[in-house]
């Protein structure tokens, strides 16, 4: 073999894409030591994005001061690729559930005023265009936080803004864009999401997902009433029906958000992020293509990182296979592409989540893979 892709989602909590690139490209060294190994750091729009994505485009981590959920004052960071002027956003840096402990999720008042402060920030720092992952929302106000921090404003019958919040969207009757940041009109934006769910109803925003973030029974209706009700005011004033736009109930109602306001583009992130590498390209005269995360269940197919990548693979008919840390579950892959966990035996969690001994189990999987591939070449 002359050359073998790497293109590994994160280990979550574990080991990154770039760490695991790395030990199984010293595996394939020890193996065959002419052997081109094309490392693509690769993430699907979730958790690691941003490290991917200024890793490969070779941009940096910047920091700024932002509102949590619960506006209280924190420092988070985003991705920015000054030769593209692009800036990649985890929504879950400022608005995410983890920054909450489990007693403070309020879903009838979390915010995502802290993602349009970021936005804000790279809009003054030059960026243009713009990548926003929106997994692991703490939120349910319909991106209405983000947008009142690019300028937007949300008023009542009085013509008083209206508090942050999910439980006030039911109290907005006129949407005010006077004020709005200027640049946004030069300014793209595409949205990576693997959630089809709808704004509101059975399926919507509200409840399938505000449980997980603290809503109780009594407040689900709630939210999705307020979810209806400003998905109504929309029609009106913009003519979208955004219970007709795919996604819009994503991160509690951000994806429909953006869509409306921000003319973004929802998406699959591993598809946009294929996109933005030139992934399929750097396939060409590839011998074996390498992939794989943590846990590979019936979700791996669904728009994650292994799917994507053994979609280009396939495409441009170069062998693949799947590394994982865990395949307890059918995924949905087995018929087709070869799969590999990396424990010899059983383990417990602590000794599986543990950086080193993860790489060194990853390096073995991949030599003994070599040594067979190699020893019988048809197969390769």
């Amino acid at each position: 073999m002359k050359k073998i892709v790497v293109a590994i989602d994160s280990f979550k909590g574990c080991a990154s894409s770039a760490t695991l690139a790395e030990a199984v490209e010293e595996a394939v060294k020890e193996i065959i030591p002419a052997c081109h190994v094309c490392k693509i750091p690769i993430a699907d729009g979730g958790e690691g994005t941003v490290d991917a994505l200024i890793q490969a485009l070779q941009g940096e981590r910047v920091s700024c001061r932002v509102e949590d959920p619960l506006r209280r004052p924190i420092e988070a960071t985003y991705g920015w690729v000054k030769a593209t002027r692009l800036a990649v956003i985890e929504m879950a840096a400022a608005s995410g559930l983890p920054l909450l402990r489990p007693e403070e999720r309020d879903v009838m008042r979390t915010s995502t005023r802290g993602v349009g402060q970021l936005i804000t920030d790279a809009i003054h720092r030059g960026a243009r265009h713009f990548l926003l992952g929106i997994g692991g929302s703490a939120t349910n106000d319909a991106g209405t936080g983000m947008l009142r921090a690019l300028g937007f404003r949300f008023l009542d019958k009085k013509g008083q803004e209206v508090p942050d919040g999910g439980a006030y969207l039911s109290e907005i009757t006129d949407i005010d864009t006077t004020h709005i940041l200027p640049e946004l009109a030069e300014c793209t934006f595409e949205v990576a999401t693997d959630v089809s769910n709808p704004f509101y109803g059975p399926e919507g925003a509200a409840a399938v997902f505000a449980p997980q973030k603290g809503a109780t029974p009594a407040q689900v209706p709630i939210l999705d009433d307020g979810l209806r009700a400003f998905s109504t005011l929309v029609r009106k004033k913009n003519g979208i029906d955004l219970q007709q736009v795919p996604g819009s109930g994503a991160a509690g109602g951000l994806g429909g958000g953006c869509a409306v306001f921000l003319h973004a583009r929802l998406a699959s992130g591993i598809g946009i992020i294929r996109r933005l590498l030139h992934f399929d390209e750097q396939l060409a005269g590839a011998d074996l293509v390498i992939t794989g995360e943590g846990k590979v269940d019936a979700q791996t197919s669904r728009g994650k990182v292994v799917s994507g990548v053994i979609e280009a693979a396939q495409a441009a008919q170069v062998p693949v296979v799947i590394l994982t840390g865990n395949c307890a579950e059918p995924s949905g892959w087995e018929a087709s592409v070869p799969l590999f966990a990396i424990h010899p035996a059983p383990v417990s969690l602590e000794e599986a989540m543990d950086r080193q001994y993860t790489l060194r189990q990853t390096k073995r999987v991949v030599r003994s893979l070599l040594l067979l591939l190699e020893r019988n070449p048809k197969e390769a």
